[in-house]
């Protein structure tokens, strides 16, 4: 969800037709909503496998799809640790990059005197920053998230250290 804020809030302004923005803004966000909406499902696939234990369908889906969030998520996490890294060492100077000004400053937080840009430059450093940090805090936790449902999946289907005892109780 932050990162369809994000993408709201900030990139629309930056991201335009005619405009040269980095493409890691973009697809950072993208694959953060992608990456949200596949833990979701995991979650979902997670409480139906807890009500029906018995059935192996559930469990390979559990497995599958835990997988591929915990991929999506570890690669999210990364693609906007990028994009913070990317942003804070070009001082949001990439962010503002769609203004057609000449008066642009070197540092994204300085006051523009010029009205030729479509949106507020002072404050697209500050709300990118704002909600990629917190976003990269949650994608994290879904990446550690989606690895204990896959390693659960793996414990059902008889895989991994505690399987043999979870047998037992299950019998």
């Amino acid at each position: 969800v932050l990162g369809a804020i994000v993408h709201g809030s900030v990139l629309r302004h930056v991201a335009g037709a005619g405009r040269a923005v980095t493409p890691e803004y973009a697809v950072a966000n993208a694959v953060s909503v992608g990456s949200g909406l596949l833990s979701i499902a995991v979650g979902i696939v997670a409480i139906l496998v807890s009500h029906n234990p018995s059935r192996a369908a559930l469990h390979w889906t559990l497995l599958s799809v835990s997988l591929l969030s915990c991929l999506l998520s570890t690669a999210c996490s990364t693609g906007l640790a990028l994009a913070i890294a990317l942003t804070i060492h070009g001082r949001g100077r990439h962010l503002v990059t769609g203004c057609n000004s000449s008066a642009l400053p070197a540092d994204a937080r300085a006051a523009i005197v010029t009205n030729d840009c479509p949106f507020n430059t002072t404050r697209i450093y500050d709300t990118a920053l704002a909600l990629w940090i917190p976003s990269v805090v949650l994608v994290a936790a879904e990446a550690v998230l989606s690895g204990r449902c896959c390693l659960a999946a793996l414990i059902f289907r008889g895989f991994g250290p505690c399987a043999r005892c979870y047998g037992k109780e299950q019998v």
